[in-house]
């Protein structure tokens, strides 16, 4: 039965997530369960071309992301696929209508990551689009199951939430992205030379992202409210503890919230979902 294949390959991009991302994996079994699947072959879908340009080095990356990117248009013209995380993206995909244009930008900046260590103002913006913003909108696809209007009406915050993810990222993986992968993504800063002035530059933008992204989660549908809440606090969290880290400190270790600290966010933040204090 075709059934049995559809679910074994989402069970596929469920394991991806899984494995790769706690944090996320927490926030979408916080989601209604109707969108839980959808999100998880979107992420096993993103997460897969990310390790392509980040961890293959041994590989001909390129050769691997133009293969990869060859087989996903594929699967969505087909309606199947034998690679399982591709399958499962292109159920999602077709089932939504995501926009075509969200994927080619996707592999767009992934491409980027394959030759450009540092970026101007310009190619930042380019690039968090492309690998981060679009991420967002795809999973707002879901979230607004087909309504349109709600979709152009949340889309701007669910790119902001998506630009202040990446960003954090960003900061939180200086150390590993500029010295094994010798990227450089914050244009005009210098990471021999990383001043307060230059991070809070960064800070004082990734703050408007995050105070634009929370209007749009406020006006989310409610199967996907509560979910998306947890990951922003989650997100909101490490950003105020990379916010008290020293500029030194960044460039030496990778800034983390333990397990507990998870916890407790998911708890206080299910609290103040019952008590409808979002």
């Amino acid at each position: 039965m075709i059934k049995l294949f559809h679910d074994v390959c989402q069970q596929c991009s469920k394991a991806v997530t899984e494995r790769y991302s706690t944090s996320f994996s927490s926030a979408i079994r916080l989601l209604h369960p109707d969108l839980r699947v959808p999100i998880y072959n979107i992420y096993g879908f993103v997460r897969f071309a990310d390790e392509i340009v980040d961890t293959f080095h041994q590989y001909r990356k390129e050769e691997l992301l133009t293969e990869f990117r060859k087989d996903t248009y594929a699967a969505i013209e087909r309606g199947i696929s034998l690679n399982p995380i591709l399958h499962s993206f292109q159920i999602t995909v077709r089932e939504y209508n995501i926009s075509h244009d969200l994927i080619d930008a996707f592999f767009k900046s992934m491409e980027m990551d394959l030759s450009k260590t540092e970026y101007n103002s310009c190619g930042y913006k380019e690039y968090i689009y492309g690998s981060a913003e679009v991420v967002g909108l795809m999973c707002l696809y879901v979230f607004c199951e087909g309504d349109a209007k709600m979709y152009n009406e949340l889309k701007p915050s669910a790119q902001s939430l998506g630009a202040a993810f990446q960003k954090v990222n960003f900061l939180r993986d200086v150390k590993a992205d500029y010295e094994q992968l010798n990227r450089s993504y914050f244009p005009e800063v210098d990471f021999k030379n990383f001043t307060p002035d230059m991070k809070q530059q960064i800070e004082d933008d990734i703050s408007r992202d995050f105070e634009h992204a929370y209007e749009g989660i406020l006006r989310l549908p409610h199967k996907a409210r509560f979910g998306v809440y947890v990951a922003y606090k989650y997100y909101l969290s490490l950003f105020k503890k990379i916010k008290r880290t020293t500029p030194a400190t960044i460039m030496e270790q990778r800034i983390r919230i333990p397990n507990y600290g998870k916890a407790y966010i998911v708890a206080k933040a299910g609290l103040r979902s019952q008590l409808n204090l979002y």
